[in-house]
This record gives C-alpha cells, structure tokens and sequence, in this order.
C-alpha cells in the first residue's frame, strides 16, 4: 500500500529532538512546541504491525482535534494548530507518567480480566455476575503506567501515588478532567447514535498548569458500540456491533497473536489493509457526522513537510 505514510524523517528549524512512537512521528521545536505528524502505522497489542494503513493517520488526527475542540472548556488541551491533515502542533507538555484509561462497559480487556475469574482491575472492584458489554453501574477508571517501550501495564491509584508518579493532589484532578471528559465524549457519541464504551486520556504539565494532550476519542484511543440493537445483542449474548480497533485485535488473535514472545504477526494482505481503512473512514464518519474527504496522497510526505514548515516559519 504504496500511498499510506508509515515514517518520516524531517528536519525542521530550532529542532531539538525527534521522537518515533508506535504511530506517531514527534518533533520538539525550540523546547515549545511539539509538532506530532500521526503517521498510518497500526499497532495491537503495544506491536506495530507490518503494513500502514491509508488514511488511517488523517481519521486520527482530524477526530482527536474536532474532540479537543469541543471539550478545551473542561481541560486546557495541547493543541494550537493542525496545518496539515496528518499534523497537529501544540505546547510542549512534560507527560504524566499515567494513562487515565475509563471504561463505561464491560469489554475488551477488562472483559479478558473478568471471565479469567478476577473482579479486581486496578484495585477497582468489578461487580459480580456481569455479562460481556454490560454497561458498569458507573464508570470506573483503571490507569495504566505509561511504558516507553513493551506494555503498559495496570496499576492502582495508591500505586501511583505512593511511587509519586502522580502528586495526590494533581491525581485527584485527573481523574475529575477524565470524568468529565468520558461525559462529554458520551453524549457527543449518543447524539450520533453511538455508544463511548471505554477510551484512554493523557495529560501533562506546562508552567504548573495540567493539560490534556495526545488523542482522545479516537478508534486507536476508544471503543464505540452502535446503540441500535445494543440492548438486543446483550440480551442474546451476542458481540455488539462496534467501531473501534478491537476487530483488528480479534483479527489477530483467531490467527495466533496476542504480542506474546515467540508469536509471529500473521500475513496482512492488501484486502485486510483495506478493509481497516474502509473501517477507520466509517469511524470518522459516524462519530463527527462529517464527510471525510480524502487527503492528496500524491507527495503526501512533501505536502507535510511544507505545511509544518510554513507553522514554524509563521511563529519564527
């Protein structure tokens, strides 16, 4: 799939350092801003899988800045611009060393956690006598440490705050931002016909005030159930029909990998890539209620180059 952007490798003026995650590509520029290019990389199980996906980093981006938008007045969020489809810039944050990951549902991990006999996740106590996709009485957040490399991995509030990776005092407010922000992300997924199941929030600190940065609401960040037949496929026991990137996850798993040592990622064909775009465009379209349009895929590489480059020479 010659047309998805899977790397790049800029150099930009004042920058200090670049950083390859597992889908993004981030540059620090003069220690103020951070330029994070979401490249069409696809990750399960904390592995980057072989192929990139088209359009995969568009749907990404152009959804977590719509959700920035729409809910910069809960949190102050990182993002200043996005002058390219694929790009967004914003303030240099130092990251907390948490993930603030809510689940409203019973699924995915938390479901792999619960049918394997445990009712404690993160040191949250997990109700008895729930089925798969069971809506929680409330939400509950189950935070992961956030690992540079390999898995992040479960951890509890009193973990967090008695190895200080989190001040009790600035814990405190994340979880209130994330509260917050799972309602706001609720009722934006409802009002088009869509459930928030479970999504995942970052946050980090410029000048002692606390933002909220990366992603949010995204298909590699969250999990969307369509509400129509919900209540019918759970009375069934049936897999609810959802949006999100566990259908790659299961994918992966009916064909041997789950990211453990010595599995091998099964062969990606053109025909699976495709359908993940095709999966991902669906995504956006639904959650924003917008026509994605599809971004010049021609010199894709240069067009990022030029756009960032313009931003910076803007703010020089």
């Amino acid at each position: 799939m010659s047309n998805a952007i899977v790397s790049t490798n800029f150099s930009f003026p004042g920058q200090k350092s670049f950083y390859k995650g597992k889908v993004r590509d981030v540059y620090n520029i003069n220690d103020e801003y951070l330029v994070m290019v979401v490249s069409d990389r696809i990750s399960a199980f904390d592995v980057v899988l072989p192929k990139g996906v088209p359009f995969k980093g568009q749907v990404l981006n152009q959804i977590a800045a719509k959700f920035l938008d729409a809910t910069a007045d809960i949190v102050p969020n990182w993002k200043i611009a996005t002058p390219d489809p694929m790009v967004t810039i914003g303030h240099l944050c130092e990251p907390f060393k948490v993930e603030m990951v809510i689940r409203g549902y019973l699924t995915g991990h938390a479901w792999r956690q619960y049918r394997d006999g445990k009712r404690l996740l993160c040191g949250v106590p997990m109700p008895e006598d729930m089925k798969e996709s069971q809506k929680f009485p409330t939400p509950i957040i189950t935070p992961t440490t956030k690992a540079s490399e390999g898995h992040d991995e479960d951890i509890s509030r009193e973990e967090i705050i008695k190895q200080e990776l989190v001040s009790a005092e600035d814990y405190e407010m994340l979880e209130n931002y994330t509260y917050s922000l799972f309602q706001r992300g609720t009722e934006m997924a409802a009002d088009k016909g869509l459930i928030l199941v479970d999504t995942k929030y970052e946050f980090g600190k410029k000048d002692g005030k606390i933002y909220l940065i990366d992603e949010i609401h995204t298909p590699d960040s969250s999990r969307y159930f369509y509400a129509e037949g919900y209540e019918e496929r759970l009375a069934k026991g049936e897999l609810q029909k959802q949006l999100s990137k566990e259908f790659v996850r299961q994918w992966l798993i009916e064909n041997g990998f789950q990211g453990l040592e010595g599995q091998t990622v099964p062969e990606m064909t053109d025909d699976l890539v495709n359908q993940i775009s095709e999966r991902y465009i669906e995504l956006f379209e639904n959650i924003t209620g917008d026509k994605f349009e599809k971004g010049d895929v021609a010199n894709a590489s240069l067009r990022i180059k030029n756009n960032i480059g313009r931003f910076i020479t803007e703010k020089g």
